[in-house]
């Protein structure tokens, strides 16, 4: 396949399985071996890395308003009753702490997942499970909405959320972390739910909690390449122009499409549950590992 072509298709697939709770890393891998791509490759490995930034940088573009705001009330809020710890923004920092210090001294197991086949697959079947199952669990409460009697939802918007709920759901975000597959969208936005937050305000958590947490993993695996330190590594210097063009068309494609992607899936969640992607994540389960099979035998 054209390398041009080539990067419109893996921007794409980037853009629209990111912030989906479908794991990217996933459908990257499966790419590579299906398009016969290395992505381990220096270039190829930084080009996955630039095109995660690219759908990364959608966030603070698609919620400027809500971001603009938070800031404007930080540290406190409207109500007043906000500490720097407890401001959406505070609660956003405490979750990403709680998941980076474990994760930057579990780095070395990270690694040895990222290329396995079966880790992802298993992580994408059982992950889909407890989607659907905690979906599934909170789903006539949602029907109902705030202030019904003996709702196990307390938390209807991300301004309401409390410090408990943050930690646990950096804590979750861990586990996205150690098991490539399992989605770091569909970590947080399950442990959200497991601790009475609705699917919009899970949600929207967890797309802010995605902003720190992409940009340092990102940009520390990406300064890693480029300083030569990390595996396959590749500097600026080596780059060609076709492959400066290259990166630029992924980059764009990832960015418009992980933008259109938010927003589709803001307005899917208002409307309907997590179960349509909860079976798509056990069928791509169940094929990976099937895949991985007969790859082995």
């Amino acid at each position: 396949m054209n390398n041009y072509l080539l990067s419109v298709v893996l921007g794409i697939i980037e853009g629209v399985t990111e912030f989906l709770p479908v794991s990217s890393t996933a459908h990257l891998r499966i790419a590579e071996s299906l398009l016969h791509v290395s992505l381990s490759d220096g270039y190829w490995k930084m080009y996955s890395i630039v095109i995660q930034l690219g759908a990364i940088l959608c966030l603070p573009v698609y919620f400027r308003e809500r971001t603009a705001k938070f800031l404007s009330t930080f540290p406190g809020d409207e109500r007043g009753d906000r500490t720097v710890l407890t401001h959406p923004l505070g609660l956003t920092m405490v979750a990403f702490v709680v998941t980076a210090i474990p994760s930057f001294l579990l780095t070395k197991v990270i690694g040895k997942n990222l290329e396995s086949l079966y880790v992802m697959g298993t992580a994408l079947l059982i992950g889909g499970i407890v989607m659907w199952g905690v979906d599934a669990m909170k789903a006539p409460w949602e029907k109902a909405g705030p202030g019904a009697p003996g709702s196990p939802i307390c938390t209807w918007r991300m301004e309401d959320m409390s410090l408990g709920q943050a930690i646990w759901i950096g804590a979750c975000q861990i586990v996205s972390a150690v098991f490539p597959g399992t989605s770091r969208s569909m970590s947080t936005i399950a442990g959200g739910q497991l601790v009475g937050m609705s699917r919009a305000s899970a949600l929207e958590f967890s797309f802010f909690l995605s902003i720190p947490t992409m940009v340092v993993a990102t940009g520390y695996t990406l300064l890693k390449s480029l300083r030569g330190k990390g595996a396959n590594p590749i500097g600026v210097s080596q780059l060609t122009s076709d492959q400066w063009v290259i990166l630029a068309i992924g980059f764009v494609v990832s960015f418009v499409v992980a933008y259109a992607s938010v927003a589709w899936f803001m307005a899917w969640v208002r409307k309907r549950g997590f179960a349509p992607f909860a079976v798509y994540r056990i069928i791509v389960g169940i094929a990976l590992l099937a895949f991985a099979a007969r790859l082995a035998g």
